[in-house]
């Protein structure tokens, strides 16, 4: 067991024993004497600093109470609840509807996928939209170029069968021919007549890119056009084609709003088929290229719903009157101009449009004596 040299240090420490065999010299003691001395003189300031502490009062620690826990434990947050944003719901502006017309899209809250509190706010932006700067079109914008209207006309029914070919969306082809009468609005003068087809075609190809998943490759537009051009002439215009634009190629299409005006009329499908088959038609006529497609929309369901209905004075409801904002009045020009259209479509050499809804898939609605008779409800 070590000793302990009594009152020799201050600290108490544990003498060491002299090692055998090491000459201890005077230079060694003063030395460890030295540093016994240096180590005396601070345990002693320090025990003064110690004992001069005791004196002074120390400071009342003032502790915050905390006014929630930041952490939960995992149980806590398991058992406690989700909270949900409900807060806001009660203080949204809603929107009052005029009497006697219904909210259509109240059935479809429940479904996320159909945007219901967005509708309103979507449709009246597609609305200024369609009237924006580099979205109409003029009236007779081919006046002075080397392409006529009837070019046009040919252009399209060919469109019509590549579409159907190819399995294309109806959206695909209607946004084709907003893509060619806006290209052709702006640099038509410049355009010859042999490259109408190729418009055409790199027009449809930009429009599959937007709207299909699977878009036609490139190639197959070379072998529809008979290699009449080729992949580099179809690449070549179609930067033309956006750069023209200025990439801005998707306009709204008169589909989009016979969507929305369809759902407000709660019409069947037959009517709705017969809407359609009218807007496609109406890609055929040059002279209605200008017309705005929220107007060709609720023109042709209008139509459509003069030819199946037996009042006719009382088609155009409330709920129609509401979300399409056209009136009867403002409508009845272009349904007479349409309803012209139709019944000249089986005498017309342009019968792409007519055999495709003359098929089971839409009915055959073309076909039907109402749809054919059309003059004779006007």
């Amino acid at each position: 067991m070590p000793t302990r040299a009594v009152l020799s240090n201050l600290t108490n420490n544990v003498s060491r024993p002299t090692v055998t065999g090491k000459r201890v010299t005077r230079a060694t003691t003063m030395v460890a004497k030295g540093i016994s001395n240096q180590k005396q003189q601070m345990m002693q300031g320090k025990e003064n600093v110690v004992a001069g502490m005791k004196d002074i009062a120390k400071p009342i620690r003032h502790t915050r109470v905390a006014a929630r826990r930041l952490s939960k434990t995992k149980a806590e947050e398991a058992a406690q609840p989700m909270e949900l944003e409900t807060e806001h719901t009660a203080t949204e502006p809603t929107h009052s509807l005029p009497a006697g017309v219904i909210d259509i899209d109240a059935a479809d809250s429940a479904n996320p996928q159909l945007c219901a509190e967005y509708a309103t706010e979507i449709y009246a932006y597609l609305r200024t939209l369609e009237a924006g700067v580099g979205y109409t079109v003029k009236e007779d914008y081919l006046a002075g170029s080397p392409i006529t209207g009837k070019m046009r006309g040919v252009l399209v029914d060919w469109l019509v069968e590549v579409q159907q070919q190819f399995r294309l969306l109806q959206e695909t082809l209607f946004m084709t021919m907003s893509i060619i009468d806006r290209y052709l609005c702006m640099e038509g003068k410049t355009v010859h007549r042999s490259q109408l087809q190729l418009v055409g075609v790199s027009a449809m190809f930009l429009a599959a890119k937007v709207e299909e998943i699977f878009a036609p490759e490139i190639s197959d537009f070379v072998y529809i056009t008979d290699n009449a051009y080729t992949g580099e002439e179809i690449r070549h215009m179609e930067l033309k084609i956006i750069n023209a634009l200025n990439f801005d190629l998707c306009r709204p299409i008169s589909l989009n709003f016979l969507r929305r005006f369809s759902k407000a009329g709660d019409v069947d499908l037959v009517q709705h088929s017969i809407a359609k088959y009218i807007l496609e038609q109406g890609l055929l006529d040059y002279s209605m290229v200008s017309y705005q497609p929220s107007h060709m929309a609720a023109s042709a369901l209008y139509l459509s719903l003069i030819m199946t209905e037996k009042e006719v004075s009382s088609v155009w409801n409330s709920n129609l009157l509401y979300y399409s904002a056209y009136s009867t009045t403002q409508l009845m020009p272009t349904v007479k101009k349409m309803a012209s259209m139709i019944a000249k479509a089986d005498s017309t050499k342009l019968q792409a449009v007519r055999t495709k809804y003359s098929s089971v898939k839409f009915m055959k609605v073309a076909l039907l004596p109402q749809v054919t008779g059309v003059m004779s409800k006007l």
